[in-house]
């Protein structure tokens, strides 16, 4: 049910163009739900999804990677760079740990959101975008709000259309689905997927899933690996 919530939300939201934050614990399929939003939008299909981990870019590349540069803007520099807004023109940009963005960096990201137009870094001419932002992180943005952590503005400019993800431990009821799908996924090739047993399906109910749909993912694909006579039984899941 909770799922179907948001299967519900995305079909009423896609073809609008208002900005959207996702938020949930790592693991829970984020970014498979930006991604639906961009595939069930007739006016942004189209065009690209874009995908930035802010998490995973250290502060003084993140602007060049949104942004762009131009010919020797700083050393290294050599050529011409389009930025990951100007990638996703006409599509969407997905930008995952927002959360994760420095302050300084926040300020020039939400002008960039209310004018739609960028500059890459050494230019002088303004750049218009046509892009739907799509925002997601596993942080408590309101808390960071308060303690001056995150850009308040930027945050009422991202929590346009908010999607809250449930850990998988609150739907347990999505385990057997989404076991089923992993089977599938990691069959051996050539083989129909291996069949879990009630013996398996009832640790797997069991289990809290710290690391949600992608720790579930993980213990099905190695289980799929080690299953022998087309069977997954608790001793082919992980030790934890």
């Amino acid at each position: 049910p909770k799922m179907i919530e948001v299967f519900d939300l995305i079909s009423n939201i896609a073809e609008t163009n208002s900005t959207i934050l996702i938020l949930g614990e790592t693991g829970v399929g984020k970014e498979q739900v930006a991604r639906a939003i961009h595939s069930a939008s007739s006016t942004r299909r189209p065009g690209p999804l874009v995908a930035v981990n802010c998490a995973a870019l250290p502060e003084t590349l993140l602007e060049s990677e949104l942004f762009g540069h131009e010919k020797g803007a700083f050393t290294g520099a050599t050529a011409q760079r389009k930025g990951r807004f100007e990638q996703a023109n006409h599509g969407t940009l997905f930008l995952d740990e927002v959360g994760d963005i420095p302050l300084a960096m926040q300020v020039k990201l939400l002008r960039v959101i209310q004018e739609r137009r960028i500059e890459r870094i050494g230019g002088s001419e303004p750049i218009e975008i046509d892009v739907r932002v799509i925002a997601a992180t596993h942080r408590n943005l309101e808390k960071m709000v308060r303690e001056g952590k995150f850009r308040e503005d930027l945050y009422y400019r991202l929590n346009v259309i908010r999607i809250e993800l449930a850990p998988l431990r609150e739907r347990p009821e999505d385990v057997p689905l989404l076991a089923a799908h992993f089977t599938q996924r990691y069959a051996r090739p050539g083989s129909p997927p291996p069949e879990v047993t009630p013996e398996a399906m009832q640790l797997l109910l069991a289990h809290q899933w710290p690391g949600n749909i992608r720790q579930l993912e993980n213990a099905i694909e190695r289980a799929c690996v080690t299953a022998r006579d087309g069977q997954i039984k608790p001793q082919h899941l992980p030790p934890d």
